[in-house]
């Protein structure tokens, strides 16, 4: 949708449904086998099966090995198209579903709601909020997100620069450090105790609050090397959250 398509749309009790549909489905809340899985991005966006890559004959018959997609042993770039060819239909799903909660007025509710909040914090405007909580759970949904709003105009060079830098700090934070990270405060001394001695919110809150550092030192280095933003790229954003 252009920008000439949504300035003046007024933002309405509508719009801020579809903003919390979209927090919901793309924050890996509802991520689950159960039946409200179907309101997660991971969940709905699945998982490829399996090749067979070699055949072993055994006296008991044919026994098989399997793997993932890309199969075993690629390498060059022929192995790195199998790779990408893996990551495009989690990319046209994640755009597919921005492209819809745009229609309904999530991103305007976004601007209206987040910019106040995203602005002092990192300099970027609250419409970048859905490809935020997108990167939390998926950094190929939040990289298509945040490539359709610099490309839209929604975001400047200068903000795409400090908001990728936040992507790429902790990538996919939630999802990585939940299936990963977390069985680490679950380990036990030879007498019982936890191992780590901190919990799990803690350790949420820090990934968090560097992610934001990160992207503030590295808004001063660009200060620094670039010079200010210009403010005439700068006050057409602004421009585009008011309207």
């Amino acid at each position: 949708m252009s920008n000439n398509a949504t300035e003046g749309r007024k933002v309405t009790v509508g719009s801020y449904l579809a903003l919390a549909f979209a927090f919901v489905f793309f924050s890996g809340a509802m991520q689950s086998n159960e039946w409200y899985g179907v309101l997660d991005f991971t969940t709905l966006n699945g998982s490829f099966g399996n090749v067979v890559y070699s055949v072993n004959d055994t006296a008991e018959g044919v026994e098989t090995a399997s793997t993932s997609l890309r199969g075993k042993g690629g390498s060059g770039a022929r192995d790195g198209f199998i790779f990408a060819l893996t990551l495009i239909p989690t990319v046209m799903f994640a755009l597919g579903m921005i492209n819809v909660l745009e229609h309904y007025g999530a991103l305007d509710a976004a601007r209206k709601l987040l910019t106040p909040l995203l602005r002092p914090l990192m300099g970027i405007p609250g419409n970048s909020g859905l490809a935020l909580i997108a990167s939390l759970q998926s950094t190929d949904a939040g990289a298509a997100m945040t490539r359709q709003l610099r490309d839209e105009g929604h975001l400047t060079k200068r903000e795409t620069d400090v908001f990728t830098m936040f992507q790429f700090s902790a990538g996919a934070a939630i999802v990585n450090f939940f299936s990963s990270g977390a069985v680490l405060f679950t380990l036990t001394t030879a007498s019982g105790e936890l191992a780590v001695g901190s919990s799990i919110g803690l350790a949420v809150a820090i990934m968090f609050i560097f992610k934001f550092i990160g992207a503030n030192i590295f808004r001063v280095y660009l200060n620094i090397t670039e010079g200010k933003e210009d403010k005439n790229s700068k006050n057409t954003v602004i421009g585009q959250e008011n309207a």
